[in-house]
């Protein structure tokens, strides 16, 4: 049995069709089941049960026996939400109280952390335990998610094995519900198709030119496949980068989404909102060599395959994975 928390949601939903893809059906489904476009998410998947998050504990204690990995993807991850007891309670003390429980019974973990924990990279965004105590996040969010890092390497107990995952900036189906978090080819789809255009946030730096402001973008299907390799290859417990290993600019992205919907591009640039200028990130590559030591090897999909498998199989028709 196989427990996924935030299972309804944009990574979660897309976990459970990949393991259900790979004959994985014995699956317990942990999340807050109260928004409809989340709930159909997982409509047409397989599973066991589905729990919502507020009785889990109490399922937990009577099953843990059942239990053989926990993959915790649960979490806020409204980069402007600016309530810290929000982030306290969801992000931090439900991760804390799961890993209290996975090392108990010792059972293996995997948790989403987050390339918001590297702030504005001025210490790179190198995956070594070391940095975590020194990294300085831009937000909320990305505090929370550091924070938790930092206690998880501090613990003495831990589960039989376990591994942090920050992800970079993931896109791809079911995250309808999502709204403004939603990924930029998600809004660049809607607005072209709304409009034939596209604005980007202009450069207020003199060393990135309009348009070129860049991310490790990477695919939700890839980001499944990097969840099943450490289910079934647990060798080395620790925080690992989940990215491809290769900015793009926002440029380059929205190229692709015009392509993908069959027009020539129309891209124009308007100034960055001053509420998000100053905490602006320009830049983000995740360093992948420590995943790839483990033994990861399959290549990630490329900008252009991504989009246009998601515009083309997805968006375009809004169906689901």
């Amino acid at each position: 049995m196989i427990i996924i928390t935030g299972a309804a949601g944009f990574i979660g939903s897309n976990l459970v069709r990949f393991l259900n893809d790979n004959n994985y059906n014995d699956l317990v489904l942990v999340d807050h089941f109260g928004n409809e476009e989340k709930l159909q998410n997982i409509a047409d998947k397989k599973y066991t049960l589905k729990i919502d998050r507020k009785d889990f504990w109490t399922w937990l204690e009577a099953n843990e026996q059942y239990a053989q990995f926990v993959i915790h993807l649960g979490a806020r991850t409204d980069t402007t939400e600016t309530d810290t007891s929000i982030f306290d309670e969801l992000n931090l003390n439900f991760s804390k109280r799961l890993w209290q429980y996975c090392s108990e019974y010792q059972i293996p973990l995997v948790y989403a952390s987050s390339a918001a924990t590297y702030g504005n990279g001025e210490l790179g965004f190198h995956d070594k335990h070391e940095l975590s105590s020194e990294l300085k996040p831009l937000n909320e969010y990305g505090r929370s998610k550091n924070n938790f890092d930092q206690w998880a390497l501090e613990q003495e107990k831990q589960p039989f094995f376990w591994a942090g995952l920050k992800f970079f900036n993931v896109y791809g189906p079911n995250e309808y519900h999502k709204n403004r978090m939603a990924s930029v080819v998600y809004h660049a789809f809607n607005t072209i198709k709304a409009t034939g255009k596209m604005q980007l946030f202009r450069s207020h730096r003199p060393d990135f030119k309009d348009g070129e402001q860049s991310r490790d973008f990477i695919y939700v299907k890839d980001i499944c496949e990097v969840i099943y390799f450490l289910m079934e290859n647990r060798k080395q417990s620790g925080i690992y980068n989940v990215g491809t290993g290769k900015a793009r600019s926002f440029y380059d992205l929205v190229a692709a989404t015009f392509s993908a919907m069959d027009l020539t591009p129309d891209i124009s640039f308007k100034d960055t909102p001053e509420d998000i200028r100053e905490n602006y990130q320009y830049f983000t590559e995740a360093p992948m060599q420590k995943l790839k030591a483990l033994g990861f090897d399959k290549p990630f999909t490329t900008l252009e395959e991504g989009v246009k498998d998601y515009v083309q199989n997805y968006l375009k028709d809004k169906k689901r994975h």
